[in-house]
This record gives C-alpha cells, structure tokens and sequence, in this order.
C-alpha cells in the first residue's frame, strides 16, 4: 500500500472510531477541570494503608517504637490526600455533568475524614483476619509469616478498606481496589459483601464472593470457592433487576472445602460444612455435614 493510500486508510479508520453511534455506553466525556481516578495512585494508596495497618510489614521495613507514632503520622497523612484526591475524581467521573468539582470535593472532604476514623476499626478486624489464618493452618509459622506471605490478607486489606469506602458511598472506587486485589491474589472479593471477623481463605485462588453475600463470623473457605448468584430476574425490558440478594448467607462457623460452588440466595447453617466440589442450591441446616457420596465403580 502506498503512503498516500495508507494515510487515507487510516483516517477512514479514525473517522468509524469517532463515530458517536459506535460509542455507546463506550465513551467517557471528561469534563474539563475535572480530575480523573488514577490506578497508580490507587495503588499507592492502598500500599500506605498497609503500611498503617501493618507497620514495619509493608512500607519502610526500619520503622521501631520509637519512631511509630510519626511514621503513621506521615503515612496517613499521605493516604488522606490521595483519598481525598480519588473520591472526588471518582464522585466526578460519576456524576459527570450533574455538579462542580468543588462540591464533589468539599463531599470527597467529608468522606474521608469519616473513612480515616475507621482505621483502628480495620486493623482491630484484620488482626482477627490474621489469627483465623494462623490458626487454620498448621504450615504457618507465625503471625509474620501470615501478614507477609498469604494472599488472603493481601485481598482482605484491600476489601475491608473498598467496603467501609462503599458504607461511605464512594462510587467506583471501592471496586477499582478489590479488582487490584484480585489481579494481585486471585481472590474476587466484591467491596458489597459483609463479611465477619476471623475470616480466612486457605490458599485463595480462585475464590469469587459476590456482592451480596453475607458471611458470618469464624468462616473459613478453600481455593476454587464460588459464592455467587443462581439466576437473575429480569425486567420488563429482559434487563437484569440490579441491587436484590441474589448470593449465598454463611452463618457462623461454616467451612467450605475446595472448588465448592453455592449459588443464590441459600442459608448455609452455623456450623455446617460442604465437601469439595459439590454444588449447593438449597439451604443447609446449621450442624450438616455435606459430602460427595461415594460411587462405586
């Protein structure tokens, strides 16, 4: 092809590529003025509230008592700006059109400010998170281990920092972490679900938790575990009906071994146990024990 054939290959190409009848839903207008989230900064931000949540673990490694107090002190001071900065693109990106990026700031203000009050909250649940995996696995050698190594602390730092974003009502952004999380883990934790404290997955690969879920306390799973939605009701226009409970509630104590997969809006009893790879669509009474039945061959 010639270079002036080629030339004007290409602008009939940019010219399809701009035609606004193939763009949409696929096209954000940015608003001049108005900031834009930034996965790099996102990623520094939750590096930081790692560093706060788990000092001398993530972050400088020479942090000691003595200097602590100002090294949380820089380090979160850090992390609000960053988060001040992401809500109000986040709210911006949203709502773009509908207010000014001063209004959405002085909200982002707020947010974060709430947010920041919540982090002796976090650290106080992810120390249960930590001891549920020390406790749950007798490889492990120390806490240490657990908060450097395992990927399922990594993923629940991210998802209990995304979730109290979301309680906050922070668009966006809450997802853009757990999806950082579950690039870095393998584990998809959706911000959306609850989940209670002593929380562990052992190896955590492939684990998906869905929005709704609702998971008690003292639960643990197993890699290749799916808590997600059976079905989804339509509406009159056969659009899927969004914001309904739609995915599984474990109550207390449950355990769910590898490659298990629960769908809809079931109830696993406290207690209770499911085998692995067993497929679970109905309730489960608290105590059972649910197990592959064996074939003979």
């Amino acid at each position: 092809m010639s270079p002036l054939n080629f030339t004007n290959h290409l602008t009939q190409i940019v010219a399809e590529l701009s035609d606004s009848s193939s763009l949409k839903g696929l096209f954000h207008e940015h608003k001049d003025g108005d900031p834009l989230p930034s996965g790099m900064v996102l990623r520094e931000m939750i590096d930081l509230g790692r560093a706060i949540l788990f000092p001398g673990y993530y972050g400088k490694s020479s942090v000691n008592q003595q200097i602590l107090h100002y090294h949380i002190g820089v380090e979160l001071e850090r992390m609000y700006h960053l988060l001040v900065e992401q809500i109000q693109a986040g709210l911006c990106q949203v709502n773009s059109g509908e207010s000014g990026s001063d209004d959405y700031l002085a909200q982002a203000y707020r947010i974060a400010d709430d947010f920041v009050g919540r982090l002796p909250y976090l650290r106080k649940i992810l120390a249960t998170d930590v001891e549920a995996a020390y406790n749950g696995d007798p490889a492990a050698e120390s806490y240490g281990e657990i908060i450097s190594c395992y990927p399922i602390i990594k993923a629940l730092t991210c998802y209990r920092i995304a979730h109290e974003l979301l309680v906050l009502g922070v668009p966006l952004i809450p997802r853009v972490i757990t999806e950082m999380a579950h690039s870095e883990t393998g584990i998809d934790i959706h911000p959306g679900a609850q989940i209670g404290h002593h929380f562990t997955i052992d190896h955590g690969t492939g684990v998906v938790i869905g929005a709704t879920c609702i998971i008690g306390n003292h639960v643990k799973l197993y890699q290749g575990v799916t808590l997600g939605a059976k079905s989804f009701p339509l509406d009159e226009e056969g659009n899927p009906i969004k914001g309904i409970p739609r995915h599984p509630i474990l109550e207390d104590d449950v355990t769910v071994y590898a490659n298990a997969t629960i769908l809809g809006r079931v109830t696993i009893g406290k207690g209770a146990t499911i085998g692995g790879n067993i497929w679970i669509t109905e309730d489960i009474p608290a105590g059972a024990r649910i197990l592959q039945k064996n074939i003979n061959r």
